[in-house]
Formats: structure tokens, C-alpha cells, sequence
């Protein structure tokens, strides 16, 4: 009997180790997939969260009508908005709310290719763990890697749509009647990093909804490599 239990054990044993070496032998990731074609579904996930979120920030009150990203007055200019109004200037002060947001809307429009291609350069070093990671894991990821790249190309791009929607005016204006109000400090924001900063946080903002929704509605899944990938995190 204990030669008969001994044999046993010792055929489990081998079946393990036979089967740890098939499981070895599997491509790198879960179920046969490979951190390649994770990283394809990831990529495609932010390609379809540009395509069908970000794309509606570059219409008309995109950002501006949008209390996800709707940009509002840096803490600084939080004075002048509320001086402004005391003095019954309130319509200049949404004005210049406004074209703030113009002026992303603007700029998002003509930077869109930025990002895609940002996307299809992107590496994804471990794409198994983005995958089973939170909810916005990959855009985190898309953020980290390319952010100080992008502020540096759509700073730019900020600055001239600042001039083509008339903010520049707007606000030279409006810090000029507010500086010219008694007992005020005078102010001189840089607003053109603010609106990048805030742009650009908007878009992220976007993606991420996106992403989240093709984790967790499968309807979302629209392709063959977003059902692959993305079932594995189901």
C-alpha cells in the first residue's frame, strides 16, 4: 500500500513538472497572448478613446460645456473674476472664461494628430500589468511617457490659438480694466501655460473615459484585438 501511495505521488509530481514546463513554453502574457499584442490592444484602446472623446473637445463649447474638462480661472485670476463682478463687469468675466476654452478647442483641433501619433510610438514595457491595472491604467501610462513632450508642442499651438480666437485681446483687456480698479494689485498670468497645462489635462481626462468604458461595457470592444485583449482583464 505505501509503495502503491509513493507511485502515485511521484506520477503527480512528474504531471506537475510536465505541465509547468507546457505552461513555460506558452508566449509570454495569459492565454497564449503575447506583450506585443497586449501592447496592440492597449494602443488601439487609446487610438479609439482619441477618435471618439477627444474629437469632441475640438467642437464648439467641446471644453467650454463640458464640466469634465471645463477650464476655469487659475487660483490667481480667482480675484479678478470676483472683483470684476462686484464692479458689474460679469460679462467681461465670462467672456474671458470663455475664450480660455476657445482657445483649447482650437488648439486641440490642430494637435489631435499629435496625440495619435504619440500613441502609435508609445512602448509599452510591461503591458500585461496596464492591462490588469486600473481602470484608466493605460492612459496613466500614455500621460507619464509623452506629457512633457506634448506640452512642448502644444504650448505653441495654445499661444497662436490664443491670438485666433481673440483671447489675447480679451484679456489684455480685461486685466487692464481690472489693474486700472482701486485697491487692486496688479496681475499678469501666463496664460498660455495654463490653458496647455489644462488642455492637455482635458484630453487625458477623455481617453480615460474612454478606456474605462471598453474595460467595462464589452459592447465597447468594437474589434477583434479589443475583445482578445481586453477579455483577459474580464
Amino acid at each position: 500500500m505505501k509503495k502503491l501511495l509513493l507511485s502515485v505521488i511521484v506520477l503527480q509530481l512528474v504531471s506537475c513538472a510536465e505541465l509547468q514546463q507546457v505552461v513555460d513554453q506558452f508566449p509570454q502574457g495569459t492565454y497564449g497572448i503575447g506583450n506585443e499584442e497586449i501592447a496592440m490592444g492597449l494602443r488601439e484602446a487609446l487610438d479609439k478613446g482619441i477618435d471618439k472623446q477627444v474629437t469632441k473637445l475640438t467642437k464648439e463649447d467641446g471644453f467650454y460645456k463640458n464640466e469634465l474638462v471645463k477650464i476655469l480661472l487659475p487660483e490667481e485670476l480667482q480675484k479678478v473674476d470676483r472683483t470684476l463682478r462686484d464692479f458689474g463687469l460679469g460679462n467681461l468675466a465670462d467672456e474671458g472664461i470663455k475664450v480660455l476654452n476657445r482657445a483649447a478647442e482650437d488648439a486641440v483641433s490642430e494637435a489631435t494628430p499629435i496625440f495619435i501619433n504619440a500613441v502609435k510610438e508609445i512602448t509599452f514595457a510591461d503591458a500585461k500589468n496596464i492591462l490588469l491595472g486600473s481602470d484608466d491604467a493605460a492612459t496613466l501610462y500614455l500621460k507619464g511617457t509623452t506629457q512633457t513632450a506634448l506640452y512642448d508642442k502644444f504650448n505653441p499651438i495654445i499661444k497662436n490659438s490664443f491670438q485666433r480666437v481673440g483671447a489675447d485681446q480679451i484679456w489684455n483687456n480685461l486685466i487692464t480694466r481690472y489693474n486700472n480698479l482701486p485697491l487692486t494689485n496688479n496681475v499678469n498670468p501666463d496664460l498660455t501655460d495654463y490653458v496647455t497645462q489644462e488642455a492637455l489635462s482635458g484630453v487625458y481626462t477623455m481617453i480615460a473615459l474612454e478606456e474605462k468604458e471598453i474595460r467595462t461595457n464589452v459592447s465597447s470592444r468594437t474589434t477583434a484585438i479589443l475583445r482578445k485583449v481586453f477579455a483577459l482583464q474580464d
